[in-house]
């Protein structure tokens, strides 16, 4: 991929987190979004470095105080409060799955591929749930039990259906832009 398209593609990607984070539903201290539907799509469409690239920028621009973060927040006392833990656990998750990526090598079924691309989203997902909820007992000084429950508990079902989309997604658009998958090789 050259350099221009490569930051094209990064810049887009930060985009589609930020709007993925804006699509905000309040569930308690932690709000339902898209964003990790967008960060496992971005994380198995593009490849690993750009991938990686734009998920940390992201992070980073939102602590900088630009508001792409849920409800159009930003800023370090977003990243230092209630769901702050599940913002660095983005980046966090993102390094765990693209070695699950470059660890478990592209199966030639479109099976085992979705498999794969599974474990790395859900090996993502548990990294950043692990952040936000010792985050989460920190800052609301609540016990394993209760911050499991307030921040957790009630995403896991939405969570598993926006990783299945955001790989099926990725997978979709891999189908449809070949150069793509040749990028991602």
């Amino acid at each position: 991929m050259s350099r221009s398209r490569s930051v094209a593609f990064c810049g887009l990607s930060i985009a589609l987190l930020a709007v993925g984070a804006w699509v905000t539903v309040p569930l308690g201290p932690v709000p339902f979004t898209l964003q990790t539907m967008m960060m496992v799509f971005v994380l198995l469409l593009l490849p690993s470095r750009e991938a990686l690239i734009s998920i940390f920028a992201y992070v980073a621009i939102g602590a900088l105080g630009i508001p792409v973060f849920s409800g159009m927040r930003g800023g370090m006392g977003v990243m230092l409060g209630t769901s702050g833990g599940f913002i660095y656990g983005f980046a966090l998750g993102a390094l765990l799955a693209v070695a699950v990526l470059r660890f478990w090598p592209e199966p030639s079924s479109k099976a085992a591929s979705y498999a794969r691309e599974g474990v790395a989203a859900v090996a993502f997902l548990a990294v950043s749930y692990l952040c936000g909820w010792v985050q989460l007992m920190a800052v609301a000084d609540l016990g394993p039990a209760a911050a499991f429950l307030a921040g957790i508990a009630p995403f896991i079902l939405l969570d598993a259906i926006k990783l299945a989309i955001g790989v099926a997604l990725a997978h979709s658009v891999r189908q449809a832009v070949p150069e793509l998958r040749k990028a991602r090789a």
